[in-house]
Parts: C-alpha cells; sequence; structure tokens
C-alpha cells in the first residue's frame, strides 16, 4: 500500500470513528483525497480542515439545495460568481466574483453562498485543482458601497481560508476604491495563518502579473469574453451526470463510474441525490441551440482524466464544452500550463503589486535579514574600514551579474523608452502600465517596483521622463495613485539633459499629455530644492488629484555632497509631505499606512534614485529598531531595480549619511571618523 493510499485511509478511520450523528454519511476515499491534497497529505491539518467544512456548511446551509429552483437558480444566472475557464501559470483555477453585481439588500447571504460553493464544488472535480489549487479574484472595478457586504466577504474568505478542501494560492482584490477598508479587516484573517503575502491589491494593468492574459477575460485585461452561460450548463451536466466523488491519483482504488443517471445537488461531503437527469439550456438565461443533444454527446465522447477511470471534465474543458453546446466563439485554452505566453513566465509565484498588498505594518521585506548593525557598530566598521575598504565592499556588489530578465526593455517597440540602452528595466518588479489600443508593450515604462521598511512597493524607481515617454510617466503616477514624486537631478546638467521637463516650474502653467493635464499651484523655492504643488486632472473622467513634486537641485555635478545634511533634511520634508497627504485622504486611502509608492527619479534612475532610497530605508529602520545594515538594503534595491547605486561613492555617502543623521537626532553621541579618507588600499 503506498502512502498516500495509508494516508488516505488513516484519514478515513479518524473522521468515522469521531463521528457521533448516525445519519452523517460515510466519508468515501474520493472526499479523504481532496482534504488530504488541499493540505499536502498532512493527515492532522486534513481532519481539521474537513471537521471545519462540515461545520460552515451545515451551519449556512450548504447542503442538500437545488440549483434549478428560485432564490438559487436567479443568484446563478447573475454571473456575480463564476470559474474561468482558463488557469493561472501553476495551474490553478480561478474563481472570480464581480462586486458591481451584488445586491446585499436583494438576495441573502445562505443564497450567494450555495451559488459560490455549487460552482466551486464542480471546479474540484479537477485533478488539476485539486492539486494546484485556487486563485480568488474579487473584481471591485466600478463597484459602489452599496454593492459591498462584509460580512459576506468574511464569510466566503473564512470559507476558502479554512473550511474547502483546495488550497487558496492567492486572493487578488482588484481595483479597490479608495472608501475600501473593510477589506483590511478580514485579510488580518490571513496573517495568522502566514497567508498575508497571498493576498494583493492589484490595479487591472498588474493583474496580468498574477494570471496569464489568455486566462483573463477583457474587461480585466485579459483575452476572451465571459461565456457565464456555457458554464452553467457545464455545471448542471456535471452535477446531474457524474459520480459521487472524482478520485484524484490514488492508486488502484479509484473506482469506476456507475451513476451516470443520477443527479447530485452538492458535492464535497455529505451530499444528497435527486434522481433526475435534467439539462435545461434555458437555465443560463438564453437558449443555445442543440445544447442537450451535442453536450450529451461531447461529454459521453470525452477523454478520461489521466487520474481516474471516470469520464471527467475540468474548468478547462469549457472552451471546447462551450463550441459543443452551439459553436459560441470562445478563446482556446491550452491544456497544457506550460504554454503561456511569454510575460507570465516571467514572474515568480508572488509577482510584484501595488503598495496597497501591504495592509500589515509589519509586512516588509527589510526586516531582520542580512547583517544589521547598531549605528556604534556602523561607526566602528566605518572607521576600521576606512573608504577604500568601504569602496571594495562596493565592487563586490557590483561585480555580481544582475539577477533577473530584461526581456520587455528590449523589446522593439520600448527600445526607444528606454532614456539609456544600458540601462533597463528588470521584468519581474517592473510597473506595468494599462494597455492601450491593443497594443501588448504600451503597458511598459522603464520603472521598477522596490521594497522600502516595512512596506512591500514602497518606491517606483524611475528613469528622468523623455519627451516620448511623459505621458506614461504620468499614467504610472495615476495608477499607482502616487502622491509625492521626488526628483534628485536638474533638468540640465554640465549643458546636457539630464530629464524632460514634464511638469511647468512656473505657478499657473499647465502642460497635457494624452488625457492628463498637469497644472502648477504654487512653487516653493528653498537653497537647495524647489517643491511644486500640481493639480493632476484625467481629461477622460474629469477627476482632479494632488501630486507634490520635490526636486534636489544641489546634487553637486561631480560626486555626491560634501555634507548631507541638505540631502537628510530634503528626504525628511518629502517623507513627512507623503505621511501629510496620505492622513488628509483619511478612510479613502486604504491600503499601506504609509501610502502609495513614492515616485523616486534622477536621469537613469539607479544613482541617485538608489541613494535617496538606500537612505529612507536605513534611517526608517534605524529609527524603529535602533539598527540598519547598508549593504543589505543596497543589495536588496538593486535585485529590483538593476544597477542601483551607480558608483563607489554613492555606497559611501550612504554610510556617511546614516552617521550625520545618527548625530544629528542625538541618536549617536560622536563619531571620530579622523583619517577615514587617507586609510591606504590595503586597510580594512
Amino acid at each position: 500500500m503506498s502512502s498516500q493510499e495509508t494516508a488516505v485511509k488513516q484519514f478515513i478511520d479518524l473522521i468515522n470513528s469521531s463521528s457521533n450523528d448516525p445519519n452523517r454519511k460515510a466519508v468515501t476515499p474520493a472526499i479523504a483525497t481532496k482534504f488530504l491534497l488541499a493540505r499536502k497529505f498532512d493527515i492532522p491539518r486534513a481532519v481539521a480542515l474537513f471537521e471545519q467544512h462540515e461545520q460552515i456548511r451545515q451551519r449556512e446551509g450548504l447542503y442538500g439545495f437545488d440549483p434549478h429552483v428560485d432564490p438559487l437558480r436567479t443568484e446563478l444566472e447573475t454571473g456575480k460568481f463564476t470559474i474561468l475557464p482558463g488557469r493561472d501559470g501553476s495551474g490553478a483555477a480561478i474563481a472570480l466574483f464581480t462586486a458591481n453585481l451584488h445586491y446585499p439588500m436583494t438576495v441573502t447571504h445562505k443564497t450567494t453562498l450555495q451559488g459560490v460553493v455549487y460552482q466551486l464544488d464542480v471546479a474540484l472535480q479537477s485533478a488539476d485543482t485539486q492539486k494546484a489549487g485556487l486563485v480568488f479574484i474579487y473584481d471591485m472595478s466600478t463597484s459602489k458601497y452599496s454593492n459591498f457586504d462584509y460580512d459576506l466577504s468574511q464569510k466566503i474568505l473564512t470559507l476558502l481560508k479554512g473550511g474547502y478542501p483546495a488550497r487558496l494560492k492567492k486572493v487578488l482584490i482588484v481595483t479597490a476604491p479608495l472608501w475600501f477598508k473593510a477589506p483590511f479587516k478580514i485579510l488580518r484573517l490571513f496573517v495568522r495563518e502566514k497567508l498575508r503575502e497571498r493576498v494583493f491589491t492589484v490595479s487591472i494593468p498588474q493583474l496580468s502579473l498574477h494570471v496569464p492574459r489568455d486566462s483573463l477575460p477583457v474587461r480585466l485585461g485579459g483575452t476572451f469574453e465571459i461565456d457565464h452561460s456555457s458554464w452553467l450548463l457545464h455545471c448542471y451536466k456535471s452535477m446531474t451526470n457524474r459520480e459521487d466523488e472524482i478520485i484524484a491519483g490514488v492508486g488502484p482504488q479509484q473506482q469506476q463510474s456507475n451513476s451516470s443517471a443520477q443527479a447530485t445537488t452538492m458535492g464535497s461531503g455529505g451530499t444528497s441525490t435527486v434522481t433526475t437527469a435534467i439539462l435545461d439550456p434555458h437555465l443560463a438565461g438564453g437558449t443555445i441551440p442543440g445544447a442537450t443533444t451535442d453536450l450529451a454527446e461531447y461529454v459521453s465522447g470525452h477523454r478520461r482524466s489521466p487520474s481516474s477511470n471516470v469520464d471527467h471534465i475540468g474548468v478547462e474543458d469549457i472552451a471546447d464544452l462551450t463550441a459543443a453546446a452551439g459553436g459560441v466563439h470562445h478563446h482556446h485554452v491550452h491544456h497544457s500550463h506550460h504554454h503561456h505566453n511569454t510575460s507570465s513566465e516571467l514572474w515568480s509565484e508572488n509577482p510584484p503589486s501595488s503598495a496597497s498588498s501591504g495592509f500589515s505594518d509589519d509586512d516588509s521585506l527589510a526586516g531582520a535579514e542580512g547583517d544589521p548593525k547598531t549605528i556604534e557598530q556602523i561607526v566602528q566598521m566605518v572607521r576600521e574600514r576606512g573608504k577604500q575598504g568601504l569602496i571594495r565592499e562596493y565592487a563586490e556588489i557590483k561585480a555580481r551579474a544582475p539577477d533577473g530578465t530584461f526581456t520587455h526593455a528590449k523589446l522593439r517597440n520600448n527600445l526607444a523608452k528606454n532614456r539609456y540602452t544600458d540601462v533597463l528595466c528588470y521584468d519581474h518588479s517592473r510597473v506595468v502600465l494599462s494597455q492601450e489600443d491593443d497594443d501588448p508593450t504600451s503597458d511598459y515604462i522603464n520603472a521598477n517596483f522596490v521594497d522600502g521598511y516595512k512596506q512591500k512597493n514602497a518606491y517606483i524607481s524611475t528613469q528622468g521622463p523623455l519627451p516620448k515617454t511623459s505621458y506614461d510617466f504620468w499614467r504610472m503616477v495615476w495608477e499607482q495613485h502616487c502622491l509625492v514624486i521626488v526628483m534628485t537631478t536638474r533638468v540640465m546638467e554640465r549643458g546636457r539633459v539630464k530629464c524632460g521637463q514634464y511638469w511647468e516650474p512656473v505657478e499657473g502653467a499647465f502642460v497635457e499629455y494624452g488625457c492628463f493635464q498637469i497644472r502648477t499651484i504654487a512653487v516653493e523655492s528653498n537653497e537647495d530644492y524647489t517643491v511644486a504643488e500640481l493639480e493632476v486632472k484625467n481629461i477622460k473622467t474629469d477627476e482632479v488629484r494632488c501630486v507634490s513634486h520635490w526636486q534636489f537641485t544641489s546634487w553637486p555635478d561631480y560626486g555626491v555632497p560634501a555634507s548631507a545634511h541638505a540631502m537628510l533634511n530634503f528626504l525628511q520634508r518629502a517623507r513627512e509631505k507623503q505621511a501629510e497627504m496620505v492622513k488628509s485622504l483619511g478612510d479613502l486611502w486604504a491600503g499601506h499606512p504609509r501610502g502609495p509608492p513614492i515616485v523616486v527619479h534622477c536621469s537613469a534612475g539607479i544613482g541617485r534614485t538608489g541613494t535617496f532610497i538606500t537612505l529612507d530605508i536605513c534611517i526608517s529602520r534605524l529609527e524603529d529598531v535602533g539598527s540598519a545594515d547598508i549593504k543589505g538594503t543596497v543589495e536588496k534595491i538593486r535585485s529590483q531595480r538593476a544597477y542601483s547605486i551607480q558608483m563607489p561613492d554613492q555606497y559611501v555617502f550612504c554610510h556617511l549619511a546614516l552617521i550625520e543623521y545618527a548625530l544629528s537626532r542625538s541618536l549617536l553621541q560622536s563619531a571620530d571618523l579622523s583619517g577615514f579618507d587617507d586609510r591606504d588600499d590595503d586597510s580594512e
């Protein structure tokens, strides 16, 4: 007997021996396998999941209902919840809940939950779904507050995270409105189970970083129109004409299908059955000619599941079902999940998303990892190594090859969007714009998300906009809800153009790029920097937002500033402005407490930009826990924005500036760095 078969037997014995309910249906090997797969064959966790599953379904009335009878029939036909025909890059099924189709005042939680689990049960018949899990998309596009039901959302997520036999791979909240705050209370449910990194709030363009475009509908940036009617037909047929359970990979105990005339109104656990084989093409809200005959013929001749001897249809087959059910044109769904479009292959399991994915204050990649040192230890290290020692340390970092690809930056249509041919944009952390005019390259801008201290995607590191990319720049600012832009270069330096003039430096003037009008409301000039308050208007929607533009003007033409005082003051004031603007949004901002990403750029977006971000992260960490890791911070930034910290002097400057900051804030009483510049090349 294999280890999996042994686990199945142990699971069944534990469940059956613990139940005192004589009416409880015996657990089959198929049911056991589903729950074991959902918990990676960890028997105690699978048993706990089963018990929780039973409790939830009994409590919420999720057994013994009929999808042909109202109100469930009408609920299913709304299409607010559906299973998409494609899968994510790892093979997980994709469930979609469309918020603007839900009206809490007209439907009960029980009915909506019945509609959800009815369709999930069909999806879970697929062995692929049992093995790869589920991605849940909560689409809030164009939804209103009246569409939002906190209690229902909590029940659905509670069911999925701890009461349903399918691993929840990700929750993707799409286009969350600024008023949307309650879901972040819900998401805290995930923190206790260390699922925080699986929950993302994303814009429509960013959704394709998680799910391949050919598995998304057009309205979510994909390539096909949702055909919910055909999916419902499949559900009706599947639940009417199937064995009680489909077994996924349990070996010789697999069961033969002998109940094709039996209709099951629910699956997954104890089920009730009705002895009818109804298939009504009108149930899906419209007549599909020939659906009954053609679909039945298609099902009868369908391939057998590799993991079962039962005729088996998974959600990956819906495209073919649609064609069989009346010649409806549908996008082609790959049966192999290794042939998605090129871009999907570039992303890791948890690709970047907008800053609002960080709903917890400790959501950080700049925590206790690396080699943190107290400020006193940093002073001692700097004194011992001297300038040349730090330069050698930087040389070691710089010598490492970039860890990532630049496929999008090198596409023919995107090459001209890069200011410098040797400063390209990583694929894995790039900022993805909305796609325009069916041009797949229109989503490219030379910009990368960079994590901050206790904040994912705290910054956007980008090049100084070119005249031809200024519209893309403002699209990025708009789509990412950015409040503050930090510019660490002048437009012209040493007679060379370093950056395009993408805003007007004079009060009252305005400039337009595409559908964006940028008006300069106020200008404050200081010795070391200039602040311009901008009003950005989306001409298409008439929406107006405020953006604060901070330009540091006293960086010398060569090298780095002799003193960090001016830069530190500039950094502190820019950070305070971000906090002030986030606070003014009040409940309108539902993302990370520190707000949306701060856009930081110089000319190439790597040298001064990397220096500014390194200092901001290290200062934040020093203030919070009394230690910092400059080397580790630079390495982390370079892993997200290639080549960040461009020159050895910038690396040295970060160390001296952090010490200067600590002295100015009395975090350090004194720092004797005499002879720092005089140490010879052999000094350590």
